[in-house]
């Protein structure tokens, strides 16, 4: 397994958003706008970026 981690920072708001990616969020550790958070490199939780992808965006060179 790699040791790498990824940065997420959110770019939307979950308000007016189905109830799950509410809790993909959360799930990422996000909850307001521009919150960052760094996570292991899963393909789990790049399942949960996925899902989330317009509201999220993955920060390079962190």
């Amino acid at each position: 397994m790699s040791d790498k981690n990824i940065t997420v920072e959110q770019i939307g708001s979950p308000i007016r958003r189905p109830s799950d990616q509410q809790a993909t969020l959360v799930g990422l550790g996000l909850n307001k706008r521009h919150r960052r958070s760094t996570l292991k490199d899963t393909p789990a939780v790049r399942g949960m970026i996925a899902k989330v992808a317009h509201l999220v965006r993955v920060v390079e060179g962190e």
